[in-house]
């Protein structure tokens, strides 16, 4: 069995020195995935014109069969994309959206992907809507009834986070599938962080679409996205670079969007697998506790956490700042850059509530050592900071 914490940093390329506490927003491909994918890569190159005429299509299938053997359902119901956006993007451009029509995102949506919402709607003349998820979030009712008052006969769709990226909130979103059932909108989740993160039945959930990253906590190459449809929703939707395969079935359109390099596609069973030598069971339980842990020591040291209840929190949690730091995005970006930069420690910073936090991002290769490092860091440049007034 393979110790956490810094005993498991051989195991991915991480640069020595660095306290990587950011493993949510690009994921670290483990080494033994990143061999997989460049003897793909030498394969390939072997003979490409065969391989992408004739393998490519077999093994995308069989990649998407391996992928609803862990998320439920069945392959044809998934397909890859680069990434969640992407496949957000491809709902979104898919819909046929009238002026007057409503689309719901919460005020804790990615922000590429409220970009993505509010550009479908500028084209349509549609109108976007934003629901005020609470935060702290006390209990799921909080948010289920923050999206009930959101919407309206005509809201067409809504964009809801299966974990938001920035507050690291798990939303309830069986809950709020069901309430937009009975409202009539369509649902389209972005799971960009709960591959890896939860236990997954997508088709489960009751939504009509699920986009999500593999490249982040499941350990796939870089690159690697899943869009899951329900059968219903597939006849209408296509990719967002329509190729080839236009009207030929919903595997068939997103499978050739055209040339590109496919291997972080094929290899997430590899991905896989190293997942289930660490224990995936294992991982997820692990990293809820050690980034709770983390964010404890945190608040110990600078104040109260504004934090939601534990079972709100996945592999991803917020932890205060020192309060004397003035709260706005431009200290936010100066401090994040101050920490990778002078101190060797990779984490966001954000501003929240008046007040900057640490969005602690932490994956089984991280230690104690690594917060206690971050708040060493932080006090120092809070008395700095100071001593500068």
């Amino acid at each position: 069995m393979v110790d956490f914490g810094h005993a498991a940093r051989a195991l991915w390329p991480l640069a020595p020195g660095i306290a990587y506490l950011n493993h949510g927003t690009v994921g670290v491909t483990p080494c033994e995935v990143m061999d997989a994918q460049d003897a793909l890569r030498r394969r390939i190159e072997s003979q490409p014109a065969r391989f992408m005429r004739h393998e490519l299509k077999p093994a995308l299938r069989q990649a998407a069969d391996f992928a609803a053997g862990l998320f439920g359902g069945r392959g044809d119901d998934y397909v890859f994309t680069d990434n969640a956006t992407a496949g957000v993007n491809a709902v979104l451009r898919s819909l046929d959206l009238r002026a007057g029509d409503e689309v719901l995102v919460t005020d804790h949506a990615y922000g590429a992907v409220r970009n993505a919402a509010a550009y479908a709607c500028r084209r349509a003349g549609a109108v976007l809507k934003t629901a005020a998820i609470p935060f702290p979030l006390q209990a799921h009712e909080d948010a289920v009834n923050a999206v009930a008052a959101a919407l309206s006969s005509r809201t067409r769709l809504a964009v809801i986070d299966h974990i938001t990226s920035e507050t690291a909130l798990i939303l309830p979103v069986a809950a709020i599938a069901a309430l937009c059932r009975d409202n009539g909108t369509k649902l389209l989740v972005d799971g960009a962080h709960a591959p890896g993160t939860l236990p997954l039945d997508i088709p489960a959930l009751g939504c009509d679409w699920y986009a999500a990253n593999l490249h982040k906590w499941y350990f796939a190459p870089r690159g690697c996205g899943l869009l899951w449809a329900s059968e219903a929703a597939q006849e209408s939707l296509h990719p967002a670079a329509v190729s080839w395969k236009l009207d030929e079935g919903f595997t068939a359109e997103f499978d050739w969007t055209g040339t590109r390099d496919f291997t972080s596609y094929l290899c997430f069973p590899e991905a896989a697998r190293f997942m289930d030598r660490l224990g995936a069971e294992r991982v997820r339980a692990h990293n809820h506790a050690f980034v709770l842990q983390g964010a404890a020591l945190l608040a110990g040291r600078f104040g109260p956490a504004l934090a939601p209840m534990p079972e709100f929190t996945g592999g991803m949690a917020l932890a205060p700042l020192p309060d004397r730091f003035p709260a706005d995005a431009e200290r936010a970006g100066t401090i994040r850059d101050a920490l990778l930069f002078q101190h060797g420690i990779e984490v966001p910073v954000i501003t929240l509530g008046g007040r900057l936090w640490a969005r602690l991002a932490a994956q089984v290769y991280c230690d104690m050592a690594d917060f206690e490092r971050l708040a060493d860091a932080l006090t120092a440049m809070a008395a700095t900071a100071v001593t500068s007034r």
